[in-house]
């Protein structure tokens, strides 16, 4: 794993940002895999401003969201279908029928998750995935439990989760309590990951995921296994992992 530190916010978006717009000018037909959330609307701001500069294009790029809430219209303001179309989509070049999230409409769940698994091997995989990290340490919708869930699933939303989304809200009561969410399989299956994290209220679930044991209850950290991770975060996400090296922030 990389650490690449950021001062702030600020700065955490934009490194993760030139990552990003660094790959689609290099590789301009490859797959993203995109995360949704509060911590990615600055590094879609950023990207979205790129490309109406003309400092890098979409057109030929394909996404894949990680997770949807069930129930939720894509027309409806807290879906993230409508998230993606709003914060990114809408502001780049991007082909719409390339922008692919799971329905969390369909009526037949389990044939709607092997769709999606499908669709993602149908696209060659994801070249770079882009992740958040939650509170409890999850990863896309993938809750600590058990086990870890390999292909795209429906799971039973905790309630620190239901809280920690419930800001979006009108309140706590409307949060949808399930939602389908892709499997650590194309996750993991990921050539490159970019988890971006900010604020001192992740640093004990980035410190929990990278320095402590490997294990579903804390679902991030599968990620000390992928060969190609890079965690961009701010010094207050990182100050419970890199506590007394100073070095990474000059």
């Amino acid at each position: 794993m990389r650490i690449c530190a950021a001062e702030n916010y600020e700065d955490m978006c934009r490194k993760a940002a030139e990552r990003i717009a660094a790959l689609v000018v290099t590789e301009p037909d490859c797959v993203l895999g995109l995360a949704t959330g509060s911590t990615p609307v600055g590094i879609y701001d950023l990207l979205s401003r790129w490309c109406a500069g003309g400092h890098v294009s979409f057109s030929r790029v394909s996404t894949v969201n990680l997770d949807e809430y069930l129930g939720l219209e894509g027309t409806h303001p807290q879906s993230y279908r409508y998230y993606m179309e709003h914060n990114l989509f809408r502001n780049v070049d991007i082909c719409p029928g390339h922008t692919h999230l799971p329905d969390g409409t369909a009526s037949d769940l389990a044939s709607e998750c092997l769709r999606y698994d499908e669709l993602i091997a149908s696209l060659g995989g994801i070249r770079l995935l882009l992740l958040g990290l939650g509170h409890n340490g999850h990863i896309g919708f993938n809750e600590p439990g058990d086990v870890f869930v390999p292909g795209t699933h429906v799971v039973e939303l905790e309630e620190s989760t239901v809280r920690a989304n419930s800001r979006l809200f009108d309140s706590a009561d409307e949060v949808p309590r399930r939602a389908v969410t892709m499997g650590m399989r194309d996750i993991m299956g990921a050539r490159s990951v970019l988890l971006a994290v900010s604020g001192a209220g992740k640093a004990e679930a980035v410190a929990r995921a990278f320095s402590g044991p490997v294990t579903p209850r804390v679902p991030a950290s599968i990620l000390q296994l992928h060969p190609d991770v890079t965690l961009v975060a701010d010094k207050a996400a990182l100050s419970l992992l890199t506590a007394g090296r100073e070095d990474l922030f000059k």
